[in-house]
C-alpha cells in the first residue's frame, strides 16, 4: 500500500450560476478563493470533494466560489478567466489536459494570485502546490499489483477502460502502466467507454464478451464503479478476472468486499477538497506553499471496511 502522504493532518456550473460553496457574498476583510473543477457536480467523487472544500471554507471563514465544468474545457477556461478578472485572494483548479493553464497561471502569478492545483496536476505551469494522487505512480502501482500477484504474463492484453481517452489522467496512468508492462511483453488496450453510466456498462460488457481479457485496470472511477454490473451482465463470476483501478465510490468499495475488484485506489476525496483551501489560506496570509500533498492509498478486502463505513454513514 502506498502511504497516505497527507502528513499535515452534464451541464457546467459556471461562476455565474449555482455555487456549491461557502457564503456567496464576502464579508468585509474576508478572503475570497475560486475553486474550479473539471468534474461534474453529481459525480460521487466530486460530491465528497465539495463537502471537504465547503468544510474548509467554513472553518477558515473564507468565501469560496466553487464551479464544475462537467468535462467542458471551454467552460472551465471561462471560469478561470472570470476568476482572474475578479482578482481573488487565490485560485485552485484541476488540470484535465496538459498545457491547459500555461497562460492563465502566468497571468495569475503576475497579478500576485496564489495558484494551487488539485486532483490532476501540471507542474510545468509553475503552480505553487498540488493536492492529489501522483497519477503516473498510480498506474505503476496497479500494474505492479497484477505482476507481483502473477495475475498477468507475457503476451497478455490487459483491458484499460476509461471515460475520457486523451485526458491527463488517462495519459499519466497509462504511462505508468506502460513502464511496468512494456519490458515484460504485456500488452494493454485503452478503450473509450464514455461518461454515460448506461453506455459505460454496455461498452465494457461488449468488450468483455468479445475479448475475454486476462485482467482489467479501471482508469477512472465511473468505469471502476461499473465492474460488478459488467461482470454480472457478461456472466463472469467474482474473482475470475483480476481487476484493479480507482475506488472512490461506494459501488467499487462494495465490489472489493465481494471479490469483483481485487484492489482499488482511494484518493481521500474530502481531504482533497479541504487541503487546497487550507493551502490558499496559508498563501493569502503570506506563508510559502511550495510543496505537494499526495492523497492516495490502495485498499483491498482486508482494508475496505473503514471506507465502506464512511459511505454507509453518509
Amino acid at each position: 500500500m502506498l502511504k497516505f502522504a497527507l502528513k499535515l493532518a452534464a451541464a457546467a456550473t459556471l461562476l455565474a450560476g449555482v455555487s456549491l460553496s461557502a457564503p456567496a457574498l464576502a464579508q468585509d476583510g474576508q478572503k475570497t478563493f475560486y475553486l474550479l473543477s473539471h468534474g461534474g457536480p453529481s459525480d460521487a467523487f466530486w460530491l465528497d470533494w465539495n463537502a471537504g472544500a465547503t468544510k474548509a471554507c467554513d472553518q477558515l471563514k473564507v468565501t469560496c466560489k466553487i464551479s464544475f465544468s462537467g468535462g467542458d474545457m471551454a467552460a472551465q477556461k471561462e471560469a478561470f478567466n472570470s476568476a482572474l478578472a475578479a482578482k481573488p485572494d487565490g485560485i485552485a483548479t484541476t488540470s484535465a489536459q496538459p498545457g491547459l493553464w500555461t497562460e492563465e497561471v502566468k497571468a495569475a502569478k503576475a497579478a500576485g494570485i496564489p495558484i494551487v492545483f488539485f486532483n490532476t496536476d501540471d507542474p510545468a505551469t509553475g503552480r505553487q502546490a498540488y493536492v492529489g494522487a501522483d497519477l503516473k505512480e498510480a498506474g505503476v502501482i496497479w500494474a505492479k499489483y497484477l505482476v507481483d500477484h502473477k495475475m498477468v504474463k507475457q503476451g497478455d492484453k490487459v483491458f484499460l477502460p476509461v471515460e475520457v481517452p486523451g485526458a491527463s489522467y488517462q495519459q499519466l496512468e497509462t504511462e505508468g502502466i506502460a513502464s511496468v508492462f512494456d519490458p515484460l511483453g504485456i500488452k494493454y488496450d485503452v478503450v473509450d467507454c464514455g461518461t454515460d453510466p448506461a453506455g459505460i456498462i454496455a461498452k465494457m460488457t461488449d468488450y468483455m464478451v468479445a475479448n475475454n481479457p486476462p485482467a482489467i485496470i479501471a482508469l477512472g472511477d465511473s468505469v471502476a464503479a461499473s465492474v460488478k454490473r459488467v461482470f454480472d451482465g457478461a456472466g463472469v463470476p467474482a474473482g475470475k478476472i483480476p481487476v484493479v483501478g480507482w475506488g472512490n465510490s461506494k459501488e467499487t468499495a462494495e465490489a472489493v468486499k465481494s471479490g469483483f475488484v481485487n484492489a482499488a485506489a482511494w484518493q481521500f476525496p474530502s481531504a482533497q477538497g479541504f487541503m487546497p483551501v487550507a493551502l490558499l489560506g496559508l498563501a493569502a496570509s503570506g506563508e510559502p506553499i511550495g510543496y505537494d500533498i499526495h492523497t492516495f492509498s490502495l485498499y483491498d478486502a482486508s482494508s475496505v471496511e473503514p471506507i465502506l463505513k464512511l459511505y454507509n454513514t453518509k
